[in-house]
């Protein structure tokens, strides 16, 4: 099975008050830089097979945090970039909230194309971040760890199309800067392992040690739940 593990950006002076899109030249603030050291140590222990960013400096920042003596390249990829606001960007929320289409966003987001003509439908935003997950779990193959650094609103589609929910439930998710999300894709389905996890360790995410002939990771669910990594 191939481990995909998505780490959000960490803080800019952008976050949370604005709404930032493809803003050019936002990079981590004091605090992100903080969050991306600290999620870098956190993620130590794991091999990656590929560390892969979204081309915005925040997303940028935080994986070269995360590569800091790593002997890997850092690879961009243009569609975990986060989802083209068009005239939303730059704005702030607080704005945004009283705009008609805010509620959309909210309870229909499968039907939103935000205005302007450098607008995105956010269905569109799921489908390329689906696709490059999938193109580089099929280029790394089925034994690889990698980490994409991206967006909140990509991870989240993301994390929904892996858990099998309609676009329009991908509000329900929490993303936070600098949090970390595992998924397992297996041949017949994903097995989201964390959502949204900001503290602790990750030994349970180290590939188990090799016995004689290599075992195919299972797609079957563990009825009742299982014992987790113990």
């Amino acid at each position: 099975m191939t481990t995909v593990v998505l780490v959000r950006h960490g803080l800019t002076h952008m976050t949370g008050p604005v709404l930032a899109g493809w803003t050019p030249g936002l990079h981590l603030d004091e605090r992100g830089a903080k969050q991306a050291e600290a999620v870098a140590e956190r993620l130590r222990p794991l091999a990656f097979d590929a560390v892969v960013s979204s081309p915005l400096d925040r997303c940028l920042d935080t994986a070269a945090a995360i590569l800091e003596g790593r002997e890997q390249q850092l690879q961009v990829e243009e569609r975990l970039g986060e989802c083209r606001y068009g005239d939303w960007t730059g704005r702030p929320l607080k704005e945004l909230a009283k705009d008609p289409l805010w509620k959309v966003v909210q309870a229909h987001p499968s039907a939103v194309v935000f205005p302007g003509p450098e607008g995105e439908a956010l269905r569109d935003t799921q489908a390329r971040a689906v696709s490059a997950v999938r193109d580089w779990n099929s280029r790394l193959g089925p034994d690889a760890t990698w980490l994409a650094c991206s967006h909140g609103d990509v991870i989240k589609s993301v994390v929904a199309d892996a858990m099998g929910l309609h676009l329009d439930q991908f509000q329900r998710i929490a993303i936070d800067p600098c949090s970390v999300t595992v998924i397992r894709y297996t041949e017949l389905r994903p097995f989201v392992v964390r959502v949204n996890d900001t503290g602790g360790g990750v030994a349970d995410l180290l590939p188990p040690k090799k016995k004689g002939r290599r075992r195919k990771g299972s797609s079957d669910a563990v009825v009742g739940g299982g014992a987790g990594a113990v």
